[in-house]
């Protein structure tokens, strides 16, 4: 009977732990968008919320393992449910303290790149610590055999990680979709609480008199495997692993990135299919683990393998993508100007299949065999390593600490370092070579004796790898796969930040279509919309001295906006930083003198970072700021359409200043009607400002006939007079401070952001 009570409680416990896996992605997605408007979401920003999440989950698994070998069963109980209650308060204020304290309050802590990891550190470390301790403490509550200790463990971890992964792809589809961030953090503290009360409810299942063999008789072959290496150089190899596993995951997104053409349910997606092979791979493992005759061999061949098949399945897509190539259909949907639209998923419209493939097939095929091995290895260590009942709780917090000490280092490294040196396909290369390091382990594992095999280990091990590297394709063989194109027919950028590509439509690169992260994003030669809303922008105003551009694209925009005589300084922010590099080759290779305008005007500033963080840090105020049209689905995009941002422009704004915005959905428009007391609307087009515009015809036509302003244009083959009968040719609307604005309710706010997950608009 005794037996059957402590089996419900191992079971029930198991269950919570799903849940409690469920929480912590909800959490981690809410929470990084929700950091990243108060440090921005540049690559520095975004690589420190990513390092400091695992830094407290670190601390966490450290001081949880040392916790849980000096408590008693029902102490280690009742220390996870206080654990995940802390984790619940803290969900309640973190609102508060994330937005309205960090991002509304203190965001001139962000301006500091040294003082930015401290805060976010602190910021973070209460919930992830909590979070981090409560694997050593359940794996310690539920072992009463070291024989069974990776069983349990591993059991632990894999329905943590399954629960994870539900937790990551039902945030971005559903929870922050149908209700928002605060409430879907409403949510995630609910279940907290539930884990809390479960565990507590399982207490009388867990006899107090309950005492389990400390040491285990173990067969003489896992003893010589055990010999070969200690425990601390499990731990560095275990910290390799996480280092690896984390270059891969952001090798992956990136790629997956540009071939999906990156939208808001990108990053939840591919972080869920990332966690499930893991999760079902861990759980796999509870039985190989128990009949490996040679786990730790075992082990290492898992690690080896893990980078050889990503460089090898990479180097098969890029085959499969090109012209004539096994994946045609794909490489069609990658030379495509526009991403999918998503909405033929939820209509139910013809092309949602196409939907399936991208966000789920695709990724599933170059992620799930390398993350199974990786769920593999996790029991597969933990039976090498488990050597004393007394030691189960510090063993597996060591691991777990190295292991995402190893992550965080990889997450810096790559985002940082790698991809701006090697890139993508470097950083690949950089990891199948890795694996040498492992086999190298393995071949120690293996041998033994003067004649062994142990003397071609290190010329074997590199071989394997120089292959798996040497099948990785080369960055402009990459790129252009991935944009539909040939190599000589594409210029390509990247660093941490993001991927710039652009794909010339003629062999002479007279005519360039510009990428940025798979999505196009703008054309050369200049004339198209950019151009439309740049000179909208400047000639509404009667005297623009100083203006403001938030991003660069192709630069058609940063030009329009610079061909008043009057105007004094343009300031240019840009999050992609390879962008530019790609612009001025462009520019070397084809000297089109728009372009030139940009890249040497002396007026022009062009800023690397995010636009929107740099307005909040600093007081200047323009005369005219433009916001470049981004497509509301695309990741991040609800942070330039939201009320905030644009009440944000608004206070940037010198007396009688204008803000000219895309705004292709009647929530948007409604979003800045209800920031601005005065607006003019047309088409997709708004023109917001604290003081009456003047929307003058004679008045802009006027400024239009400025010999400065029609050689400015034409030199870059504009028609102005043109493009301004274009402009006044529209049907405006005037919408001024009597209008009731009370009735504008559905519209986009930083914290939720409904036009950018696609939710259907009200009237």
């Amino acid at each position: 009977m005794r037996d059957f009570s402590i089996a419900a409680g191992r079971y029930l416990l198991l269950s919570l732990f799903f849940v409690s896996g469920f929480s912590a992605l909800l959490y981690q997605v809410i929470w990084q968008r929700m950091m990243a408007l108060f440090s921005g979401v540049d690559v520095f920003s975004v690589t420190v919320i990513v390092a400091s999440f695992m830094a407290g989950l670190g601390c966490g698994a450290m001081a949880g393992g040392f916790i849980a070998d000096r408590a008693s069963r029902r102490q280690r109980v009742v220390l996870f449910a206080l654990a995940e209650l802390a984790v619940a308060g803290f969900a309640l204020i973190s609102p508060w303290l994330y937005y309205e304290k960090l991002y509304g309050t203190w965001s001139g802590l962000a301006g500091s790149p040294g003082l930015l990891p401290v805060v976010l550190f602190a910021a973070l470390l209460w919930p992830t610590f909590f979070m981090g301790v409560s694997l050593p403490l359940l794996a310690t509550a539920i072992t009463r055999d070291l024989a069974k200790a990776s069983d349990r463990v591993g059991a632990l971890y894999g329905v943590n990680t399954l629960g994870a992964a539900t937790g990551a792809v039902v945030t971005v589809w559903i929870l922050a979709r149908q209700l928002g961030f605060v409430s879907s953090l409403h949510v995630g503290a609910g279940l907290n609480v539930l884990c809390a009360v479960g565990a507590l409810a399982a207490l009388p299942l867990f006899p107090r008199d309950v005492e389990a063999p400390g040491r285990e008789a173990v067969p003489e072959r896992l003893q010589r495997e055990r010999v070969r290496f200690g425990f601390g150089a499990w731990v560095l190899l275990y910290g390799l692993s996480g280092f690896v596993a984390l270059s891969l995951e952001i090798v992956w997104f990136r790629l997956l990135g540009v071939m999906i053409k990156s939208s808001s349910f990108t990053f939840g997606s591919l972080l869920g299919i990332y966690l499930l092979g893991f999760g079902i791979g861990t759980l796999a493992g509870l039985p190989l683990a128990r009949r490996a005759r040679y786990p730790a061999r075992t082990f290492l061949a898992l690690q080896a393998a893990i980078p050889v098949y990503a460089a090898l399945s990479v180097g098969l897509l890029v085959s499969g993508v090109q012209e004539g190539g096994w994946l045609g259909s794909l490489g069609e949907h990658l030379a495509r100007y526009h991403p999918l639209d998503l909405r033929l998923l939820w209509e139910g419209g013809a092309g949602g299949e196409r939907v399936w493939m991208l966000y789920a097939v695709l990724p599933a095929a170059l992620v799930i065999p390398p993350t199974l091995c990786m769920g593999l290895s996790f029991p597969l260590l933990q039976r090498v390593v488990q050597t004393d009942l007394a030691f189960v709780g510090r063993r597996v917090g060591w691991l777990q600490a190295a292991n995402i000490a190893g992550s965080a280092l990889g997450a810096v490294g790559v985002g940082w370092l790698f991809l701006g040196v090697w890139g993508t396909s470097g950083t690949l290369r950089f990891a199948a070579l890795l694996s040498c390091v492992f086999a190298l382990a393995w071949f120690r594992m293996a041998a033994s004796g003067p004649t062994s095999l142990r003397k071609a280990a290190p010329a074997v091990a590199l071989v394997l790898a120089l292959v798996a590297a040497g099948v990785t394709p080369g960055g402009a063989r990459l790129w252009a796969a991935l944009h539909g194109s040939q190599p000589d027919r594409i210029l390509h950028g990247e660093d941490g930040s993001g991927v710039s590509v652009l794909r010339a439509e003629t062999p002479s690169f007279a005519r360039v279509t510009v990428f940025v992260n798979g999505s196009g994003q703008s054309w050369l030669p200049y004339g198209d919309v950019h151009s439309l809303l740049g000179i909208l922008s400047v000639f509404v105003h009667p005297h623009p001295q100083d203006v403001a551009v938030i991003g660069l694209g192709s630069g058609d925009t940063l030009f329009s906006v610079a061909g008043r005589e009057v105007t004094r300084s343009v300031t240019c922010w840009e999050l992609i930083e390879s962008q530019l590099d790609t612009l001025e080759r462009l520019y070397q290779r084809q000297p089109y003198p728009g372009l030139a305008s940009v890249l040497h005007d002396p007026r022009i500033d062009l800023r690397f970072g995010d636009g929107r963080a740099a307005l909040l840090r600093s007081p200047t105020r323009y005369d005219v700021i433009e916001a470049d049209a981004l497509r509301p689905l695309s990741a991040y995009a609800g942070n330039l359409y939201s009320l905030e941002f644009f009440s944000l422009l608004r206070d940037r704004l010198k007396p009688g200043g204008v803000v000219v915005s895309w705004a292709p959905t009647k929530r948007i428009r409604r979003t800045f009607i209800q920031a601005f007391p005065h607006v003019w609307l047309a088409k997709e087009f708004v023109v917001g400002s604290n003081q009456p515009i003047a929307m003058d015809a004679d008045a802009i036509r006027e400024r239009a006939l400025s010999p400065h302003a029609l050689a400015w244009y034409e030199n870059a083959g504009i028609n102005l007079s043109k493009v301004i009968s274009k402009i006044l040719g529209m049907s405006w609307n005037e919408v001024g401070p009597d209008f009731d604005r009370s009735q504008l309710v559905d519209v986009n706010t930083d914290l939720y952001p409904r036009d950018e997950y696609g939710v259907a608009e009200g009237d």
